[in-house]
């Protein structure tokens, strides 16, 4: 972990694009994942919002279809 990451505060919800940079994808590929239902997003108002949680839900979905998903 990195300085940066360290600094920054624990937030329970991410944009698109900081749970993109967080699995170190695309931001287009990230959108295609929600989009298809693959990683949960919430709506809060107009905005849309990657939780947490769904992000291990996603990567241990992964690693138990053995990356197949």
């Amino acid at each position: 972990m990195t300085t940066t990451d360290q600094a920054r505060p624990f937030r329970l919800v991410l944009t698109v694009e900081e749970a993109a940079d967080r699995l170190g994808i695309g931001r287009t590929l990230m959108y295609a994942l929600v989009s298809a239902g693959e990683v949960e997003s919430v709506r809060i108002g107009r905005l849309r919002r990657v939780p947490t949680d769904a992000l291990d839900d996603y990567v241990l979905r992964l690693r138990t279809l053995g990356g197949a998903a």
